[in-house]
């Protein structure tokens, strides 16, 4: 009889049939439950579940739980509020490919100045700007973990100059490597671009404030491809009043969907996403989820979880 393993994500979210299936297929030997289809005795049996944002009350049901997968890389949301058994998150080359392929497809729009010739193009205007090649421009990357190190490599492999900066130094091939708030503010003077790929922890909450932005070279640009709460929102709109800040690309907002009222919508200079810079493919990441609960079926190893300390 196959074992019963759990998929806890919210109650109304239209994707989790979808992900349901991409796990079975992954796994036959296991049999996926959502957890609305638990009943009593099942919540007893169960020593590990698969998580896509979970309500804590959900996961508090499962007594037994020894450790929990999640099919996210961000995992700050658990971190906060079921921090009581190890959780594993998800780490999936896909994903690195598919937020380097953002991050290169933002950076050219910026670099290209498309949001100069969005405007142009609504008043009726015709005029060239002068084009400055990638080899001159600096991007700065605020986080060097897997995204970060997959988006600096990618950067650099198309002409630009590439800072990256971390929680601890990191070496990455072609990339100036800095730490420490004063490699911060180092990095962020030389950077024509600063994209935001960070955790979001009690470290990075608000972390890109007024006094970071100072340190912002003039007429630089920001990407947040991160959490919305790392970037200040009132911080924010005044770089972008004052024109110290050339222009803003946000994927991420501290309450999404964003509202219709939010002023990010109509500022000139923003560039508003619905969160999709790196949507997980959930055939990829179930092949991930199905190997890490195999080898943990094999020999009651726990996959390398989350450093609660850290936050990720």
């Amino acid at each position: 009889m196959k074992q019963i393993l759990p998929f806890v994500c919210p109650k109304s979210w239209s994707d989790a049939e979808s992900w349901k299936h991409a796990l079975q297929q992954a796994m036959p030997t296991e049999h996926i439950v959502l957890f609305d289809e638990l009943n009593q005795e099942d919540y007893l049996n169960c020593d590990v579940a698969i998580v896509a944002n979970p309500d804590p009350k959900d996961l508090d049901k499962l007594p037994h739980l020894k450790w929990i997968n999640s099919v996210w890389a961000g995992v700050e949301h658990m971190v906060a509020n079921h921090p009581k058994v190890p959780i594993v998150r998800l780490i999936d080359p896909e994903l690195s490919h598919t937020m380097a392929e953002a991050v290169l497809a933002w950076t050219l729009y910026l670099h290209r100045d498309m949001p100069y010739y969005a405007a142009q193009q609504k008043n009726h205007q015709w005029q060239p700007q002068t084009y400055i090649p990638a080899y001159e421009k600096t991007i700065a990357i605020l986080g060097l973990g897997e995204l970060g190190t997959a988006s600096a490599q990618l950067l650099s492999a198309h002409g630009f100059r590439v800072s990256g900066w971390s929680h601890t130094l990191k070496t990455v091939p072609n990339v100036c490597c800095y730490t420490g708030d004063d490699g911060l503010q180092h990095m962020l003077a030389d950077a024509d671009i600063v994209i935001s790929l960070l955790p979001l922890t009690p470290a990075t909450t608000g972390l890109i404030n007024d006094t970071i932005f100072a340190a912002f070279k003039a007429n630089s640009s920001l990407i947040n491809f991160s959490r919305g709460a790392i970037v200040h929102d009132l911080a924010l709109r005044h770089a972008l009043d004052s024109r110290h800040l050339k222009h803003a690309v946000l994927d991420v907002f501290q309450l999404e969907p964003l509202p219709a009222d939010a002023w990010h919508w109509s500022h000139q200079h923003v560039t508003v996403l619905p969160h999709i810079s790196a949507p997980t493919n959930p055939s990829t990441a179930s092949k991930i989820v199905a190997q890490n609960i195999q080898a943990y079926r094999q020999n009651q190893v726990i996959p390398e979880s989350v450093d609660l300390q850290k936050g990720y």
